[in-house]
């Protein structure tokens, strides 16, 4: 719990608005006049994960069921998570570990739609274990001993580089990771500041376009079919308001069956929120927004949290998932 209440007050630190809204989004379904607006306060991170959201709020998917999105960008799920619990935010969006480490803490999180999967291959994820150009570390066992960048620390950036390094023969307990946001990894790199960076989208095609390469498809190595992250709300606010939840989840259901099939307009709605140069664009690899999560892929995340020590014990997932 100190552990993510240091977050939240890291979250405040990297919180920044990116979309204007009514902050009125308190109290319950009966509290809201028949017919109203809604407004859902949402924690994001700038990251290619998240594009069904502004996708599906430029299409008018969740106006057409009365909810106006405010998004507010943060640095990564572990400063997102106490957001939601504190009610700074209605729902939020963090990577499957985060999640994890909280319902391990019996914090009142319950995930509610799917978010974002790994594309199952090697060498051609959205999310790699990058280098920079000319780097001598050539696989995830040389990163043994060395500096990784991670958005947050003990979320599924640890678990999948660990688990890398693990089945290339190396030992995961000597990883040294340095937090730091995705967008500023391609410097940290360029200049020396980490060996190595967990990077997702758009900052992959970043670091990929100063000559950088990928050492390992680490969400590959935990699961082919991994369920990365997931949109979730606090027990609270589920339980006070399920008209307005259940319309979020109709609403993120057909964001993410949009953006997954006009994959060039996913990647348009990308420049919008995030620092890529457009000219990059084209080189986004995109992950892909199944409708339902994985939750063979999801048990796999909660043994490697067990065996990395990152819960005193498992998670109910019964509790947690949908």
């Amino acid at each position: 719990m100190r552990r993510l209440l240091i977050g939240l007050a890291a979250g405040a630190v990297f919180v920044a608005a990116t979309a204007c809204g009514s902050s009125d989004s308190s109290g319950s379904d009966d509290d809201k006049a028949s017919g109203g607006t809604t407004t859902i306060k949402a924690g994001v991170i700038p990251i290619i994960d998240v594009a069904p959201l502004y996708l599906g709020q430029s299409k008018g998917f969740y106006s057409k069921r009365g909810i106006k999105l405010s998004l507010t960008s943060a640095q990564g799920g572990a400063a997102i998570v106490p957001g939601v619990v504190s009610g700074q935010f209605d729902f939020g969006f963090s990577n499957m570990t985060s999640l994890l480490v909280a319902q391990s803490k019996n914090m009142p999180v319950k995930a509610v739609s799917n978010g974002v999967a790994s594309t199952g291959k090697q060498g051609a994820d959205f999310a790699a274990l990058a280098v920079k150009k000319g780097s001598p570390l050539k696989s995830a066992k040389d990163v043994e001993g060395k500096k990784v960048a991670a958005n947050t620390l003990n979320n599924i950036c640890d678990t999948s580089v660990k688990e890398s390094v693990r089945k290339d023969g190396g030992d995961p307990s000597k990883v040294e990771f340095v937090e730091m946001p995705f967008d500023q990894m391609p410097a940290a790199l360029a200049n020396g500041q980490v060996d190595a960076a967990c990077v997702v989208e758009p900052a992959l095609a970043t670091i990929k376009s100063q000559g950088g390469t990928s050492i390992a498809s680490l969400f590959v190595d935990v699961s082919p079919d991994l369920t990365v992250a997931m949109y979730f709300t606090s027990q609270q606010y589920a339980q006070k308001n399920p008209e307005t939840l259940k319309k979020f989840q109709e609403a993120t259901a057909e964001s993410l069956a949009y953006a997954d099939s006009h994959p060039d307009e996913a990647r348009e709605i990308i420049a919008t929120y995030t620092k890529i140069p457009k000219n990059l664009l084209e080189t986004l690899t995109l992950p892909r927004w199944p409708a339902e999560p994985n939750r063979a892929s999801i048990e796999r995340l909660s043994e490697l949290g067990v065996q990395d020590s990152l819960f005193k014990k498992a998670p109910d997932l019964d509790k947690l998932l949908p």
